[in-house]
């Protein structure tokens, strides 16, 4: 199977003899053997020959079909080859125009309201919180988007039992689109589950992309699915979206509570409203005696809501959707409407639009 870290060595192999013409690429994508690629510097006269190294040397390795684009802009000072040369690191970032592009997305104007989805620590369910409230707001009618911003940890494609790549389109990726949520993730553009290994700025590059390089369409809501913590990507997203607003996720236990009032005193302190808090794995029901377990202890939704002086806006309990592979639409971590937490999912969003549809 032809890989992009394959693809990105043998393009490099044939850029890298055109040192004096300083020629360098980007947005390498690999699907289904077909290669699509964009290169930077290369002079009109130049393009034919260098297209047609390229098209020889992605073939010996087992592309099918090649397709190049050329831009005139100047090679930037670090090819994305050089991140992505090392398998270990995963791959490069696709490059953007410049980290000040316009985004039609990211314009007040265009009415989309930005929703992060933070923690103050893993493991309390964030992602499975993010991907059913997105689905239930489109259940609502409302047109969705899920930002997989969890770039190390990304999970949402699994999650939501989505297996293809995106296209590209007159240089555009378009975003996979399931249950009627449009999904963008690191997840798209790692092969076998390769871990990725950045520091923060390529970080930052990334989810520049995500808003750059991605035909979102019209959208009502984003949701942004952010890593744990208050690190570099959360520090991105605050920058870049100033007007986001934020639901802290966190479960029942007391130490997750008090981590994850950290993530709230940052969206506090960089002056993003806090909608609310969701209460996750807040105790088991039992399915013969319909007895409630309060397996991670009580209370500390609670206790987070009044500490950061938000409402708590839901209390979902521990479990897992009861799907099966055989359905169509299957999904590891998407309840149904109808199911009982399905339908507490629906409150959750029937809330938050209640909140930010004044």
């Amino acid at each position: 199977m032809l890989t992009r870290e394959q693809a990105i060595e043998a393009v490099q192999t044939v850029t890298a003899q055109y040192t004096a013409e300083q020629i360098s690429f980007r947005d390498v994508m690999v699907r289904d053997r077909q290669v699509s690629l964009t290169v930077l510097g290369a002079g009109a006269a130049l393009r034919p020959a260098l297209e047609a190294s390229l098209r020889e040397a992605l073939a010996r390795i087992g592309a099918e079909t090649v397709h190049c684009r050329f831009r005139d802009e100047a090679a930037p000072q670090a090819a994305p080859a050089s991140a992505g040369a090392d398998k270990a690191a995963g791959p490069a970032p696709v490059q953007g125009h410049g980290a000040n592009l316009a985004s039609p997305l990211l314009d007040p104007r265009s009415g989309v309201q930005f929703i992060a989805v933070a923690s103050g620590k893993g493991g309390v369910g964030k992602s499975t919180v993010t991907v059913n409230l997105a689905v239930a707001l489109a259940r609502r009618g409302k047109r969705v988007g899920i930002i997989d911003a969890d770039i190390y940890g990304f999970s949402v494609p699994d999650m939501m039992g989505i297996e293809e790549r995106p296209n590209v389109e007159n240089e555009r990726v378009i975003p996979i689109e399931k249950f009627g949520v449009k999904v963008m993730s690191m997840g798209f553009f790692v092969e076998d589950n390769s871990p990725i290994v950045w520091r923060g700025p390529m970080l930052g590059k990334m989810l520049r992309n995500f808003f750059q390089e991605i035909e979102w369409g019209e959208l009502d809501y984003v949701l942004l699915d952010l890593p744990p913590g208050t690190g570099d990507v959360a520090l991105d997203v605050h920058q870049i979206i100033p007007q986001s607003k934020e639901i802290i996720v966190t479960t029942p236990h007391a130490t997750a509570a008090f981590v994850a009032a950290r993530a709230g005193a940052m969206a506090i302190k960089t002056e993003h409203e806090i909608i609310g808090v969701v209460e996750n794995m807040s105790y088991y029901e039992s399915p013969t005696t319909g007895e409630k377990e309060y397996v991670f202890g009580r209370g500390g939704g609670a206790r987070l809501a009044e500490t950061l002086h938000a409402d708590l806006l839901a209390q979902i309990p521990l479990g897992a959707p009861d799907n099966h592979p055989s359905e169509p639409d299957f999904s590891p971590s998407v309840y149904k409407a109808d199911s009982e937490t399905g339908k507490l999912y629906m409150e959750l969003a029937d809330s938050v639009l209640g909140k930010l549809e004044k």
